[in-house]
């Protein structure tokens, strides 16, 4: 916490639940495969990169996981599949990011497309009004970890990376940032987001 200024959060895994196997448990009624073989088929992989950059559209995403998948459907209905991710909001750890703001500014950073983010803009409202500011991978064209990703962060915000405490779900984003010069917790619950911030328990309404 030294120095620290600002605050900035994943959103899925840390305020919002989020679980891919939703995702393909909706869409295996219309594949040719077994929800095991598409839980082994379905990856991060370059397409999904794009997608979360803006660099490929929905209709072009679907057509990549239509083929990898083996999926007989429109995109209307892998849209509702897609969507389908979303599980509830994380309470406690939106409580605590609120209760932070009379100390610092708080942000989030989410590796997302244009999908989801209208999903869950709609869904989770006092998730995002919880923010100075919401940083979306396909609006800046670039994601986490990527070095450039959290220095483009840095420059919006007017900060030095060591002034920033990151709060990411993924070791991998986690190591991203450190490497990008800023500080940075893994989460496994809001107990981490919680000792990080050296929130005495309990606090009425956290």
């Amino acid at each position: 916490m030294h120095g620290v200024q600002a605050l900035l959060f994943d959103l899925g895994g840390v305020l919002i639940d989020v679980d891919f196997n939703r995702v393909l448990t909706h869409w295996q009624p219309v594949s040719r495969l077994s929800l095991p073989a598409m839980q082994a088929a379905f990856r991060a992989d370059i397409p999904y990169q794009q997608h979360e950059r803006g660099e490929l559209s929905a209709a072009g995403y679907f057509a990549h996981v239509r083929e990898l998948l083996q999926l007989q459907a429109d995109d209307a209905r892998l849209a509702q599949g897609w969507n389908a991710i979303f599980g509830d909001e994380i309470t406690e750890t939106r409580l605590l990011v609120q209760a932070s703001r009379a100390r610092f500014r708080c942000c989030a950073f989410s590796n997302t497309n244009a999908l989801h983010q209208v999903a869950w803009t709609a869904r989770y409202p006092e998730v995002v009004q919880s923010f100075e500011h919401v940083f979306v991978s396909h609006e800046i064209g670039l994601r986490k970890p990527e070095r450039e990703a959290f220095d483009h962060v840095a420059r919006e915000l007017g900060l030095a990376p060591e002034e920033i405490l990151f709060f990411d779900d993924l070791q991998e984003n986690v190591d991203g940032a450190l490497a990008a010069g800023l500080q940075a917790v893994l989460v496994r619950s809001p107990k981490d987001v919680r000792d990080a911030l050296v929130v005495p328990h309990p606090v009425p309404g956290v």
